[in-house]
């Protein structure tokens, strides 16, 4: 038993909250564990100079945590006046992950900014972040084809996140802090669910088509000792078994909102 009375394949009890913020396009508060996220969708008309006549849109995320998020109080990153490396690496992450997911072409000339903002940090703050923005981009998408902004869903699928490692030599699944701070191995992986064609992770979207994981990016770092292929692959299973159930979480959250991916070419 983990410190949290958990199973090594057992991931923490998710809670998503839509519509937590009025103002947003999209918004929702995610919980896992002690975990505990904001995540808004923001679309806005026009593109970056960098993709400017390109003939699609942009998705771009931005990431934060507040001071108190944590145990000791971290120092606001505006006061320091600059964005630290963990920060731009992760919400590099979290965009990178979205765009996997979205046909940007149908998007026209706008951006959705995503913004999560890490109001409690219990580990797995990135792969939250992640989950739960997937949820308030679909919000946001279904708000642009409600109000005639964009004709046709860009969404290609499902995409959610979740963290593993090796604690004192047990592998396990969605790490708390108490683990994640003494983990000799520590992984992030993110998947998409699509339609592609029936194999080995595959799952029935309840509509008839078959729902394929993939696996969008993989972050493994060995943090007190290097490890071996078996033990990657059984971190890979692990995340795999952990994602196809939150998975199923959004599933649920989404409800008779959820998009037929059948209909997506």
């Amino acid at each position: 038993m983990r410190c949290d009375g958990r199973i090594n394949d057992e991931i923490r009890k998710v809670k998503i909250t839509q519509g937590f913020i009025d103002n947003a396009e999209g918004s929702v508060l995610i919980e896992m564990g002690g975990t505990r996220v904001i995540c808004t969708a923001t679309i806005e008309e026009g593109v970056p100079p960098f993709i400017k006549d390109s003939n699609h849109g942009w998705l771009t995320a931005e990431y934060s945590m507040l001071p108190r998020s944590t145990q000791t109080r971290n120092t606001r990153e505006a006061k320091i006046g600059r964005i630290g490396g963990r920060t731009h690496e992760i919400q590099r992450l979290i965009g990178r992950s979205l765009r996997s997911i979205v046909d940007l072409k149908r998007l026209g000339n706008r951006t959705i900014w995503i913004d999560c903002d890490v109001i409690q940090a219990d580990g797995g703050t990135r792969t939250a972040s992640i989950t739960g923005a997937y949820i308030c981009l679909v919000d946001a998408l279904r708000f642009a084809v409600n109000n005639g902004m964009i004709q046709h869903y860009p969404i290609t699928g499902y995409l959610a996140a979740i963290s593993a490692g090796c604690v004192n030599g047990e592998l396990m699944v969605d790490l708390c802090y108490e683990e994640d701070s003494k983990a000799d191995v520590d992984l992030n992986v993110v998947m998409k669910f699509g339609n592609t064609k029936k194999s080995r992770g595959s799952t029935s979207n309840g509509q008839g088509s078959i729902l394929i994981g993939e696996f969008v990016e993989v972050q493994g770092t060995a943090e007190g000792k290097a490890y071996s292929r078996k033990t990657l692959n059984h971190l890979l299973d692990l995340s795999e078994k952990g994602i196809t159930e939150l998975f199923e979480i959004q599933k649920g959250v989404l409800k008779d909102n959820e998009i037929d991916f059948s209909n997506i070419k």
